[in-house]
């Protein structure tokens, strides 16, 4: 976080042609509001002669561990050089950097203590933050709230909430959110069971990881020539939403996208299908989620087995049960065994939760080998000012820390990321088997592979390049364009193979806008 924070201060000074002093100005005036103070307490900066390593390091924010290699983005300066650097005298320190200096996380900062007491308990639980009914569906949109799940209408009452079987057909209230609710005056019938009954409503529920979960760093926020304060207004958001974009995602996306591309999602043509379905989305992914871990964070699920809707499950752990930091990244990957065992109790849990008719599709990993092999020469967004950092070096430099988010295919070792590969490919033969084979009370099971071939050629006939695929700033994820590619790929996938998972179009949608033409909105 060092370097990158101050590799961007010695280009926004070289770009202005300003003094490194007034490039942190600079910086910390693009940052939202009362979060400038804090920039300034960061913003620690030096001579421009010193790499973003030297300063990081002499700051004592970067350290090497005894008997570890020493990690740096840039070429270390010679030895003679490197003590004229880290002379006092080369720094321009703030007023506050003593504080800084003595506080062991951030969240120390009162302005974000609070922010981060309550990030603190959303990584715990994976619950939305602000629910006073306690329903696991909120009014608030980000701490895991309406951009991860259904929003809710009435946040007093928990018999209300997004995917619930309609209450007396909603004459009365909203009982399910989906917009729909009251009495045509014509002829005393409810709008609900004229418009939805035998409609076959159901919701969409994603069990995955940071992928699912549509992580994504602005790219703008570290490419000196687009930067502005526009750059940095959603930058709250993405903290509070964990870096992720739900509300984007493949799965469960329904607002335009502002990242890079369009929206195309699961949920959004569910909905067009049968716009009873409106609200009815949970996206239950985490960072870093695996078939391991998941088992924990299914249990944020919100479905009543009794009261609720059907759901089309898709489980889509498409990376981490392969991909970790570690040195021997291979003997930390899961097992085909442990793959059998997570997903098969994870398919029980289902089972015991979900109403009878709901649909689960197992996903398979992806091939990784396809960022390597895209990416490894080209720039990355720190690196294009002066063409001097390429995704090789940026691969390199978290693999060194042991944070690179898979040391099994972000790496110039060829054997490795075709060993990589080769695990992935056993993990899905294991989903497609548990697919073939399992039977469950409660739902139907499916397999597909990770649709990564399919959208590269549906990408290209468009004219576009394999990199675009991949998000730029973690080169690592899939990007917007890939997202709303996916989305198309599998759903025509689901209606030549599996149309009963999708279920019939609602022949009454034209007349549920015309009636309520806004819907209740997101």
């Amino acid at each position: 976080g060092c370097v990158l924070v101050v590799s961007v201060i010695e280009q926004l000074a070289q770009w202005h042609n300003s003094t490194v002093k007034a490039a942190v100005e600079r910086l910390c005036n693009y940052i939202p509001g009362k979060y400038q103070v804090i920039c300034h307490m960061l913003c620690c900066c030096c001579s421009r002669k010193m790499n973003a390593d030297v300063v990081c390091h002499s700051l004592k924010l970067c350290k090497q561990d005894p008997g570890q290699p020493l990690c740096h983005l840039y070429p270390p300066p010679k030895v003679h050089q490197l003590w004229e650097l880290m002379h006092s005298s080369s720094f321009i320190f703030i007023p506050l950097q003593k504080s800084f200096m003595g506080f062991s996380s951030i969240c120390a900062f009162p302005l974000l203590a609070n922010l981060c007491e309550k990030i603190k308990y959303v990584l715990r639980n994976k619950l939305p933050f602000e629910d006073f009914d306690g329903d696991k569906f909120s009014t608030f949109p980000t701490l895991r709230g309406y951009h991860w799940r259904g929003r809710d209408c009435n946040d007093k009452n928990t018999t209300v909430y997004p995917g619930r079987r309609p209450d007396n057909w909603d004459a009365k209230i909203d009982s399910n959110c989906n917009g729909i609710w009251g009495v045509d005056p014509k002829d005393g019938v409810p709008y609900e069971e004229k418009f939805c009954k035998g409609a076959g409503s159901r919701g969409v529920v994603l069990l995955g990881d940071s992928a699912g979960a549509h992580f994504h760093i602005p790219p703008e926020w570290m490419t000196v020539t687009q930067m502005s304060a526009k750059s940095f207004a959603n930058l709250p958001m993405a903290f509070s939403n964990e870096l992720d974009w739900p509300q984007f995602s493949e799965m469960t996306g329904f607002l335009n996208s502002t990242i890079g591309g369009w929206t195309d999602s699961l949920y959004l043509r569910l909905r067009k299908r049968n716009r009873c379905n409106h609200r009815d989305l949970q996206n239950i992914s985490q960072n870093g989620g695996s078939s391991g871990n998941l088992l924990d964070l299914i249990k944020s699920l919100a479905r009543n087995q009794l009261l609720d809707n059907p759901a089309i499950v898709i489980y889509a752990t498409i990376g981490n049960d392969v991909c970790n930091g570690n040195r021997d990244t291979l003997a930390h990957m899961t097992t085909p065994k442990e793959m059998l065992s997570n997903v098969v109790q994870a398919l029980r849990y289902l089972d015991s939760h979900l109403p009878n008719g709901s649909h689960v599709i197992l996903t398979g990993l992806v091939d990784g080998r396809f960022l390597w092999d895209n990416l490894h020469d080209r720039y990355h967004p720190l690196g294009q000012l002066n063409r001097d950092v390429t995704y090789s070096q940026i691969y390199s430099f978290l693999d060194c820390l042991q944070v690179s988010p898979c040391s099994g295919w972000l790496t110039s070792n060829e054997t490795l990321r075709n060993l990589t590969s080769e695990r992935a490919l056993q993990l899905s033969n294991v989903l497609k088997e548990i697919a073939r084979s399992e039977k469950f009370a409660n739902f139907d099971i499916f397999y597909m592979d990770f649709p990564l071939r399919q959208t590269a050629e549906e990408w290209h006939r468009m004219g576009g390049e394999p990199w675009q695929l991949i998000e730029p700033v973690d080169g690592f994820h899939p990007s917007q364009i890939a997202a709303a590619l996916g989305t198309s790929i599998t759903w025509q996938k689901a209606l030549q193979e599996w149309p009963q998972v999708l279920g019939k179009e609602n022949p009454f949608n034209e007349q549920i806008a015309a009636v309520f033409k806004d819907q209740g909105g997101h």
